[in-house]
């Protein structure tokens, strides 16, 4: 009796290994045949048995539960996700075909990821980029734009976790970019890399080939993750990540910048300007770093110096267009007190005498700011605010002729 339960016994086993196979099998010519319902009907009947299967058989099932899920790129994310936990599951066998399928995954999603992009859908392809470097951990640059596209739609969190996974991984984004010159159009062109560039340039579509390094993108990751620090109002860690940031790149001006202008929105202006002075000590050729140190010194009610420096930024820059309008409003904010004191004064003969003197200087304020303002226009022709300004300036001054024409000016910006 104790025999032929044994007996029993293993032919039951047999009639699961057989079962097994033939499902598999089944799934696996599903696949081939891109019928991935019917594969997904044959795993699940297999997955039942899976209690009986050998490490073998458990390796093919989520090899192939794996494939089923992706469905050759029809899968939705959730599928896509579960087709990577499947994949990491399989304990032997498969190595290259796993490689190949993670790889066409990621492929797939940037795909989509640059489809959401185009269509200025930041928040999915986000989720498209973040889920592309999942699948084969191997592109952190997909991770740089997954993190990019969050901060577009203010998606700070996850940003922010973004940005730290990549500090940690230490990406930087340095890369070699290969160019070569287009024969026919006598243009530039960067190829995705050394062997196709070299390949064109063998068959004498292309020219001049070159090679250059791309810009770290680590001062933009530590800037952006300050300023969500700042945007979360956690400024103290926010400050920490600008200094250990410049402990590192000590001679970067960028990171003094963005330190400085974190300084500046916790509004630490004396900091601010300190950090924008050192910068300007680093590059002392860049008009930018004079004219906001211009801005500072005009709201410490620092005229003179203020003037200094925006009078630099346009010798560094002639079309500066911003020093010009800021010149003129230091010119045109001394009429404030003008303005005070005209309208305290009585009706006596020295007070009238004195309105006089204070209305003939406020003009002159007027006349003094005109060159400016002109100037900015000629720069910029559609500059509304220079434009309003100059046309209530001539009206003050009771110039008719420009009066009229910077009114007709005006009304035509208006109506752009």
């Amino acid at each position: 009796m104790r025999k032929q339960l044994i007996i029993a016994l293993t032919f039951s086993v047999s009639v699961f290994a057989f079962a097994q196979k033939k499902e598999l099998k089944t799934a696996e010519r599903a696949i081939k045949g891109t019928k991935y319902a019917e594969a997904k009907t044959a795993l699940k009947q297999a997955e039942a048995l899976m209690s009986n299967m050998d490490d073998k058989a458990k390796s093919k099932f989520y090899f192939l539960n794996g494939e089923a899920l992706y469905a050759g790129g029809a899968g939705s994310i959730a599928d896509i996700d579960a087709a990577l936990v499947n994949l990491s599951k399989v304990k032997s066998g498969y190595t290259a075909e796993i490689d190949q399928l993670k790889q066409d995954i990621a492929n797939g999603l940037l795909v989509k990821g640059n489809g959401a992009y185009e269509k200025k859908d930041f928040s999915k392809a986000s989720v498209f980029f973040e889920k592309s470097y999942r699948a084969t951990e191997r592109d952190t640059v997909f991770l740089y734009y997954a993190a990019a596209t969050a901060v577009n739609v203010q998606e700070y969190d996850r940003a922010l976790g973004l940005y730290e996974e990549l500090k940690k991984l230490g990406y930087t984004g340095i890369a070699t970019q290969y160019y070569a010159t287009d024969v026919k159009t006598q243009e530039e062109e960067a190829f995705s890399s050394k062997n196709v560039r070299d390949i064109s340039v063998k068959a004498k579509t292309h020219i001049k080939p070159t090679e250059r390094i791309s810009e770290s993108k680590k001062p933009e990751i530590v800037k952006n993750v300050a300023l969500i620090y700042v945007n979360k109002g956690d400024n103290e860690k926010a400050i920490a990540a600008m200094k250990e940031a410049r402990a590192e790149s000590p001679n970067d001006v960028n990171l003094i910048l963005s330190e400085a202008n974190v300084h500046y929105k916790m509004g630490n202006t004396e900091e601010f300007k300190r950090l924008l002075e050192k910068a300007t000590q680093m590059d002392p050729t860049n008009p930018e770093l004079q004219y906001n140190l211009g801005v500072i010194a005009a709201e410490s009610k620092q005229v003179e110096e203020a003037k200094t420096y925006y009078e630099k930024a346009i010798e560094l820059d002639p079309g500066y267009i911003n020093a010009y309008i800021n010149l003129a409003a230091l010119v045109l904010n001394k009429e404030e007190a003008m303005i005070e004191e005209m309208n305290g004064l009585g009706t006596s003969k020295a007070d009238n005498k004195r309105y006089d003197v204070l209305r003939e200087q406020r003009q002159d304020l007027y006349r003094e700011a005109i060159p400016y303002l002109t100037k900015a226009l000629e720069i910029n022709s559609k500059s509304i605010s220079a434009a309003k300004t100059l046309m209530n300036i001539y009206s003050i001054l009771g110039e008719t002729d420009k009066y009229k024409s910077m009114k007709e000016k005006v009304a035509m910006l208006e109506e752009e």
